[in-house]
């Protein structure tokens, strides 16, 4: 548990941890994409019921990767300043906070579901299929939240292979169970959209046991003595200082596509099957992006723990260069296989149509989309969490939302789709400013010898 991120050049050493994210994001997402495939051979009608589901699961998934962002951030701290003990009690204290989050969460969702995917704009016939999928759903949530801290917590000593492999194995079980469960293949039951979420959660529970394999047995990351109440709450304390203003960072995403759904459900059920599917492939699109945030969310906050202001500097750089190069490929690439690869969800041609518009217009603005997402990662690793929300909060309700409602009305889901890369393109263009501006603050801080930041800022500066 050494600072493995303070020495070697900053762009290899980004590019070498990002590089197994890259399978481990791309499986989970495959993940996804293969549940979207099978739901919607099912049918139109099914594949909006899971449409309808995404914002929901991504509001339970944003609180754990909130905790997780945390975990990371502070443990990744620890490591900087040599503290192994604190390191072991704030990975331990930050598992017993995903369980306790989850418990809550879970429990509120089950006995929420009907008000509000009606609220959502689902209609009658289509609300049944949803609880379907979510019951199980949320009663299975814990088997993959707790190990997402886990994997955080493990990302943050620098390792990033082990939970790439993890989140792997989960993509791979999900997609061998979909078709068994989904469509009661061999001696299984046909349980369609229920079947497509007890698979996940049996993939949940795989990634379950081998992240605590891991944390506890094999890198000794848990402290199995028994703690004060002071000493946990302390541990929550420096958790949550990151982990809920990036809970609501991410938790603005959900919110945001909620709001986005509403919008595109006034265009009818193959609208939002439509927007579902061009949600999935857009994660894909964005595999490389996401990997890279993984890596200098840690990278930022172990450097920081040890002063080295230049390599943060020097990281930021990097990360801009490489969101513009890669949001260009991937821009040019998906427009070349969007005919191609829309028809494979869906033989509604309305829905692929939408699909490929999408496809044509989103992506041009990933250039810059990537510059915010991987910013926001840089300051969750310095810990500074509200500047991280408010690069999200102006992408989604400053320029998306508002963008779109105009497109909406002035081209319809065309229209949307240019209001919603207008918004990438303008948060890219934010991020940039702040983050040279916050850099240049922290090194006038670090060369006029005022003290590093203490676990728990009072305020942020800069």
């Amino acid at each position: 548990m050494t600072g493995a991120l303070t020495e070697g050049p900053v762009g290899p050493t980004l590019i070498r941890k990002a590089i197994p994210m890259v399978l481990g994001i791309a499986a989970i997402i495959f993940f996804n994409i293969v549940d979207t495939f099978w739901v919607g051979q099912l049918g139109a009608t099914q594949l909006a019921a899971m449409s309808f589901t995404f914002p929901v699961t991504f509001v339970v998934l944003s609180l754990a990767m909130g905790i997780g962002i945390g975990a990371t951030s502070v443990i990744a701290n620890a490591i900087g300043h040599g503290d192994q003990n604190r390191v072991r009690r704030l990975t331990t204290d930050s598992l017993l906070l995903a369980n306790l989050v989850v418990v809550v969460v879970a429990g509120l969702g089950l006995v929420t579901q009907r008000p509000l995917f009606a609220l959502l704009g689902a209609t009658p016939d289509i609300v049944p299929m949803i609880t379907d999928y979510m019951t199980p759903w949320y009663l299975g949530v814990g088997f993959l939240v707790i190990p997402m801290v886990g994997n955080s917590a493990i990302r943050a000593t620098g390792d990033t292979a082990t939970p790439a492999l993890i989140m792997s194995v989960v993509g791979i079980v999900n997609a061998v169970l979909d078709p068994f469960l989904i469509f009661g293949i061999g001696p299984f039951p046909r349980l369609e959209l229920q079947g497509a979420a007890l698979a996940t959660v049996i993939s949940w529970l795989c990634s379950f046991g081998a992240a605590f394999w891991v944390l506890g047995w094999r890198e000794k990351l848990l402290d199995f003595a028994r703690p004060t109440v002071a000493a946990v709450i302390g541990s929550w304390r420096e958790v949550m200082y990151v982990g809920l203003p990036a809970a609501a960072t991410n938790l603005l995403t959900p919110l945001a596509g909620a709001v986005l759904t509403r919008i595109v459900a006034e265009q009818g059920t193959e609208a939002v099957a439509a927007w579902g599917v061009a949600g999935r492939i857009e994660s894909l699109a964005l595999v490389g992006i996401m990997a890279l945030s993984t890596a200098i969310t840690p990278f930022a906050g172990q450097n920081l723990g040890a002063g080295l202001c230049d390599r943060l500097r020097t990281a930021v750089r990097f990360s801009i260069g490489a969101s513009v190069a890669y949001g260009a490929a991937v821009a040019a690439a998906v427009a070349v296989v969007a005919p191609g690869v829309a028809g494979i969800f869906s033989d509604s041609d309305t829905v692929n149509g939408y699909v490929v518009r999408f496809l044509w217009i989103v992506p041009v603005s990933y250039t810059l989309l990537g510059v915010g997402l991987l910013v926001s990662s840089f300051y969750n690793g310095v810990k500074r969490p509200l500047k991280a929300a408010l690069i999200s909060f102006f992408r989604l309700f400053v320029f998306a939302i508002p963008f779109s409602l105009i497109g909406v009305n002035w081209g319809s889901m065309v229209g949307l789709f240019v209001g919603v890369a207008l918004g990438n393109l303008m948060t890219g263009l934010v991020s940039i400013v702040i983050v040279h501006r916050f850099i240049d603050a922290e090194e006038e801080r670090i060369e006029s010898g005022e003290p590093s930041l203490p676990l728990v800022p009072a305020r942020e500066a800069g």
